[in-house]
């Protein structure tokens, strides 16, 4: 999977789940877009989805510290790579 395929589904998760529209790639979702942890524990599950594999606790951590897309594609990415899936 590459960086563009996973940017198009992650904006369209945020298009269709989160009702947020072109969020910029650096934008602080927490801050701008009001994306919560509730939000957030949403994009865990449909990165599972994505994945097709269920996040340990420590990698569902992990992804809390997360802002931004660009941090969210950086970590599918090594997810992926860990899996296998890249």
């Amino acid at each position: 999977m590459v960086r563009e395929e996973i940017q198009a589904r992650i904006l369209e998760i945020f298009r269709n789940s989160f009702e947020i529209e072109d969020p910029g790639l650096d934008d602080d979702l927490r801050d701008i877009h009001g994306f919560d942890s509730i939000d957030g524990i949403e994009l865990l599950r449909e990165i599972e989805i994505m994945l097709d594999t269920e996040l340990t606790r420590e990698e569902k951590e992990n992804a809390m510290e997360v802002r931004t897309i660009n941090q969210i594609l950086d970590y599918i990415q090594l997810l992926a790579s860990q899996r296998g899936r890249n």
